[in-house]
């Protein structure tokens, strides 16, 4: 149980990946230079209408690319990320992240991504926020060494100090909205998802996720931002789609 907030989590066993890129930290593991994430010809039918949510979908994303996807509530949004994620099968289409699929490939695959999805889940209300990142360390199968530096860091970088030992169930939206950030980012993926990353944040938490997100984009990490706009979020996007009559088309 989620005591009320509900938790989507993926399975990791297997060791993270120790190439070291050109503008790591020093003592920070790195991402493969070369990353990237190819959706080719996806298709999804939710229901019994026939109707596809998504149509013969193509993205492509490169070594340090942020784009937006956009499109009306219910365009196929979260389903498009979900399919990225390996969290739902396609009806049909393929998945590679560096060359690895979601199926054949799925603990290394889940390892060199994190996600976050859409709303106010993936908390444990009596778990602090130091423990959710301790916890995702571990499932995200961090050495031992690296856990607390990496937590460090996060709680840093989403400006957690001050609250992160606090109960979830006693922090504000903004706050467990930054927490939720910190466990996306926290293992230096590859490839970040973000749905509606910028809800509940105010203009510092902003700014916090802004400063994540190009330092980790220098380092060569991808991401995926899907928001009703792309204009509300000040952000330089290097590619801008939108989902529109299922179908990924050009913003």
């Amino acid at each position: 149980m989620a005591d009320g907030y509900g938790l989507t989590l993926m399975s990791f066993a297997t060791p993270p990946h120790t190439e070291v890129r050109p503008g790591a930290r020093d003592g920070d593991e790195a991402l493969r230079p070369s990353a990237t994430l190819t959706a080719s010809a996806i298709t999804k039918t939710w229901g019994k209408s026939g109707s596809p949510v998504l149509h013969g979908v193509d993205l492509e994303v490169s070594t340090g690319a942020c784009v937006w996807v956009g499109g009306r509530n219910g365009a196929g949004k979260t389903t498009l990320l979900r399919i990225i994620a390996g969290l739902i099968r396609p009806d049909s289409g393929t998945i590679s992240l560096s060359g690895l699929d979601p199926d054949r490939d799925r603990q290394a695959f889940q390892r060199r991504m994190g996600f976050l999805s859409g709303g106010n889940t993936g908390l444990y209300a009596r778990l602090s926020g130091r423990q959710h990142l301790d916890y995702w360390s571990r499932l995200a199968m961090m050495r031992g060494p690296e856990r607390k530096p990496a937590i460090d860091r996060a709680v840093s970088d989403f400006g957690l100090s001050e609250f992160a030992s606090r109960r979830v169930d006693r922090l504000s939206l903004g706050q467990r909205q930054r927490v939720r950030l910190a466990m996306a980012f926290l293992h230096e993926p590859d490839l970040v998802l973000l749905d509606e990353p910028s809800t509940s944040l105010d203009d510092d938490g902003m700014a916090l996720l802004t400063g994540t997100l190009s330092r980790h984009r220098e380092r060569g990490g991808m991401t995926v931002w899907c928001s009703p706009s792309p204009d509300q979020e000040g952000l330089a996007f290097d590619g801008k789609h939108e989902i529109r009559d299922a179908r990924l088309q050009p913003a």
